[in-house]
């Protein structure tokens, strides 16, 4: 039997830089956006990656785009394995100190907020892989070079400082009590770390405040890691995040595809609910809570289908185990998709079958799978690729897998292998609207043109 395939488009030889490729099948959108709703802190946010200047000045192909995002993502993913072996690591220091936790700080995606009163704003990383809300703020006895003027507490009306009894001070995961109230230690893998005071401030979002928002004042930044904006905005699922805040604690984005050059969305509160006449795209999983990482957004991974071929993946191979290790989180701050060793293994052979194109074994794309395109081939035929999620099958479009570019002649599959914790990136989820609700604890997919919200 032939395989269920996908036809992709490939840019004319004509054209000078590289047009992502168009697939014949389209998807449909919906109209989803509610209404504003002030008291439940409804509100839009717009999201700009971080290679958006790039894609504007036309200096990359979608193929190169990646290659940067996914080096930049090389670290975050080190970083996320770290967290995972530094939480099942029951031997304990031996001289009884405590070690600060670490967490994944970065992103691909920059958010645009205003802090204080008077208002000052500001361009923030957006982390669905941690917890605290933080800013660079004066006095800065270490701060990192940002674009925009350093937070001023002193100078904003709406500022106050978090006693060191209030329930997000004994929710850090390193605080202390000094003098001007509850002090703050929150460390990332790469060895960035913030330190300073908790306050709470307005936020504002658009024309939308949101009062008595807690945040880490930062006086004592350090490391490499967030010099692309003036802080960060955690989305996770601990208490100390933004959408945890909020009175309402569900949140979606919808992301665009790397190349594209209009922005991305980030509905929160009222605003992020899907259309109530029910639409049967929607597929909902629910959210795994996994004890020794409660931030991140876990799923059960049932299977995956390459073609008509569900694969012979062991169910152990997606498993949150016991200690706390494997299983499988969604992450808007990593590029491509990472499967355990076993299961990529037989992802790549079904894709290595499938694709009727000889492997390209050079190396020099920076995946674990590429193929040679033929010479002045303009489509090629590529197998459909599942994921079968608990409850949800997200039947994904082959720009979300397959990223090819005729300027190289080559095709390769947007995903790679992990030796610990998979992770579902941000090219699989474009095009997507994902909703994840705190409350009922589900994420849900609903196929959308992102660039036409």
């Amino acid at each position: 039997m032939a395989s269920s395939s996908m036809l992709i488009l490939l840019a004319s030889l004509t054209i000078v830089l590289f047009v992502s490729p168009t697939v014949g099948t389209s998807r449909n959108s919906a109209g989803l956006l509610g209404k504003k709703d002030a008291q439940t802190a409804g509100f839009r946010v717009t999201l700009k990656h971080v290679d958006a200047e790039a894609v504007a000045s036309s200096n990359f192909t979608k193929f190169e785009l990646l290659k940067r995002a996914m080096n930049r993502g090389k670290k975050r993913v080190a970083r996320l394995n770290q967290m995972v072996l530094a939480a099942t690591d029951t031997s304990g220091s031996p001289d009884g100190d405590l070690k600060s936790p670490i967490h994944a700080g970065n992103g691909e995606f920059l958010m645009e907020i205003g802090i204080g009163t008077p208002t000052t704003t500001y361009s923030a990383i957006l982390d669905t892989g941690s917890d605290l809300i933080w800013t660079q703020c004066k006095p800065c006895t270490q701060c990192f070079d940002q674009t925009t003027p350093i937070f001023d507490p002193k100078k904003s009306s709406t500022y106050s400082s978090i006693s060191c009894s209030s329930d997000l001070c004994r929710a850090l995961p390193m605080s202390s009590c000094g003098s001007d109230g509850c002090e703050y230690l929150y460390s990332y893998g790469d060895y960035s770390s913030t330190q300073g005071i908790m306050g709470k401030e307005t936020f504002s979002f658009g024309d939308v405040s949101v009062p008595n928002i807690g945040f880490g004042c930062g006086e004592d930044n350090q490391g490499s890691g967030f010099s692309q904006g003036a802080g960060l905005v955690g989305l996770g699922r601990g208490p100390l995040s933004l959408v945890s805040q909020l009175d309402e604690p569900k949140f979606s984005y919808c992301l665009t595809s790397i190349d594209d050059t209009k922005t991305s969305t980030l509905l929160m509160g009222s605003l992020a609910g899907l259309n109530k006449t029910g639409n049967s795209a929607v597929q909902t999983t629910p959210l795994v809570v996994n004890p020794s990482q409660p931030s991140f957004y876990y799923l059960s991974l049932q299977g995956i289908t390459v073609g008509d071929t569900k694969l012979p993946i062991k169910k152990s191979a997606f498993a949150l185990k016991s200690d706390g290790s494997g299983g499988m989180i969604i992450d808007s701050g990593t590029t491509i998709t990472y499967l355990e060793e076993s299961a990529f293994d037989e992802v790549k052979k079904a894709f290595t079958s499938e694709m009727n194109l000889p492997v390209d074994n050079s190396g020099t794309a920076g995946l674990d799978l590429c193929f040679k395109l033929p010479s002045g081939a303009t489509n090629i035929d590529v197998p459909k690729l599942i994921f079968h999620f608990d409850g949800a099958d997200v039947d994904l479009p082959a720009e979300n897998y397959i990223i090819a570019d005729s300027g190289v002649g080559l095709a390769c599959l947007a995903m790679g292998s992990s030796s610990g914790m998979s992770i579902f990136g941000n090219v699989q989820q474009q095009n997507y609207l994902l909703l994840h609700d705190l409350k009922k604890e589900t994420l849900s997919f609903l196929p959308t043109q992102c660039n036409q919200l």
